[in-house]
């Protein structure tokens, strides 16, 4: 029965799908048209609320226009007016109200919060109905049987500021809206006790215990691909445990999986055909050693997927730019901004973003490459982030904020450090801080410990993608060698 529904569930999805997929298909032959089509319609759209009453948006008709009218921004210029939102206010970045701030890491601060309104909603679903319809036309055993999406943090830390609007989303499946978003439940395995959960080991043990109960997962959706990696390597220490609980309601499941490997995930889930992650910059090399693990399953990239836009979608073996959702615009290395059908293949672009949710010209903080072109809308691969930002598992650490966090922690520890350098170590999962001078011996502790006011690095740290902050103490001549290593 309950595979008949999941099965049904699916179906209604995609079919439900069909406009976004053919809509997208249509314009990728088209992304001039359809990217001035978006622009304008956000600016009629938007005429009313203070920033387009402050910029003119009534008296644009043009793309010069406005270029001319409306500037570049970065967070930090739009945040007065998203606290203003946050206290109540309407009309300020958009004439529709957000229905939530959506937290991020921010570049100077902890974090951003992203308003999140009915209109940047639509523009999210015609990227993720493009991207699922297809992934269901090349894969179409994925309809066949539930799906698991984790790609916003499930261990999120409560806020404590007071706030006229919802902060966050309780689960992914909200993010579509309405009937969409009830389909998509009976479609998704719902971890039940996870919400609220807010240790790593519970967190991981409940996981699990669902994953494990569902015999015809046929698809797994997760942000960064260490994030399945080091749950798979948790299975083990958790499987006795794990039988012994599903054994007392499903005897059946229970012996099944005595049979199988934990080791192996392909004999836990013989149904399993995709995993999608992240799978370019930074998460490159993790993909391609979750790939190795999972023999005979498809592992998909992702493409490029932020709080703020989706930039990419996964699409005919490609990651067609999503010119269907918000209005692009790209910088070059030599500062010139273009349109999507201005860009070169093998060229390097930064990525502004204009969306229905009040971001203006916005500095996404993405570089990106153009890989090749579906029609004549360019396929991107992410890079990076510009600028100095680490992010080797999404934790997004600008060099902004890891400056006033290391200047915090010497004031509070009292330290007077000489030399200090907070460097990151793939290899070891970590952060290690250079630390020369007079300092106490849980230094490295309390920079951790404000760290986590980045809530990307709270959520890497507490899903043990990153390791505790570690201390190397100099005992002499730290900037000296500093220096003397990166000049050669």
């Amino acid at each position: 029965m309950m595979k008949t529904v999941t099965t049904i569930a699916n179906a209604l999805w995609n079919a439900s799908n069909a406009p976004a997929f053919f809509g997208f298909s249509r314009a990728l032959n088209r992304p001039r048209e359809t990217q001035l089509r978006i622009l304008q319609g956000c600016l009629a759209q938007n005429s009313g609320c203070a920033y387009g009453r402050a910029h003119g948006f009534a008296t644009i008709r043009t793309y010069k226009e406005f270029v001319r009218c409306v500037p570049v921004v970065e967070y930090d210029e739009i945040q007065p007016g998203i606290d203003r939102i946050r206290r109540g206010e309407k009309h300020v970045l958009t004439t529709e109200a957000a229905t939530h701030l959506i937290p991020t890491a921010g570049s100077s601060g902890p974090r951003k919060l992203i308003p999140f309104t009915p209109g940047l909603q639509r523009q999210f679903n015609c990227a993720i109905g493009a991207w699922v319809a297809d992934l269901a036309r090349r894969h179409p055993g994925v309809l066949f049987g539930p799906a698991y999406w984790s790609i916003t943090p499930a261990m999120q830390t409560a806020d404590t500021q007071p706030s006229a609007v919802p902060i966050g989303f309780a689960d992914d499946a909200s993010y579509l809206g309405g009937l969409k978003s009830w389909v998509v439940h009976k479609a998704l395995i719902q971890p039940e006790r996870i919400n609220g959960v807010t240790g790593t080991e519970e967190f991981r043990y409940q996981t699990l215990l669902c994953l494990l109960q569902e015999r015809e997962l046929r698809l797994i959706s997760v942000w960064h691909p260490s994030f399945l990696t080091l749950l798979l390597d948790a299975l083990p220490h958790y499987w006795d445990g794990l039988l012994e609980k599903i054994s007392k309601t499903n005897t059946e499941r229970a012996r099944e999986l005595e049979r199988s490997d934990p080791r192996r995930p392909q004999t836990l889930w013989p149904h399993l055909q995709v995993v999608s992650c992240w799978g370019d910059g930074p998460a490159r090399i993790p993909m391609r050693q979750l790939q190795a693990r999972l023999r005979g399953i498809v592992v998909q990239r992702k493409g490029l997927l932020a709080t703020e836009a989706f930039v990419t979608v996964p699409f005919a073996g490609l990651h067609p730019l999503a010119i269907c959702s918000h209005f692009f615009e790209f910088v070059d290395e030599q500062g010139g901004v273009h349109l999507a059908d201005e860009l070169r293949e093998q060229e390097t672009y930064e990525v502004l973003v204009t969306t229905a949710g009040g971001l203006w010209r916005y500095r996404l903080g993405d570089s990106v490459r153009v890989t090749g072109f579906i029609g004549r809308t360019p396929s991107l691969e992410f890079l990076g982030r510009v600028g100095n930002v680490s992010d080797l598992f999404g934790e997004k650490l600008s060099e902004k904020f890891v400056s006033t966090a290391i200047e915090q922690t010497i004031a509070h520890c009292g330290a007077t450090a000489r030399f200090v350098l907070l460097a990151p170590d793939e290899d070891e999962r970590a952060y290690t801080l250079y630390i020369e001078g007079g300092f106490p011996p849980d230094v490295a502790e309390v920079l951790d410990a404000a760290l986590r006011e980045n809530p990307q690095y709270a959520l890497c740290r507490d899903l043990g993608q990153l390791l505790a902050v570690r201390m190397f103490a100099i005992a002499e001549g730290g900037y000296e060698t500093f220096v003397h290593r990166a000049a050669n």
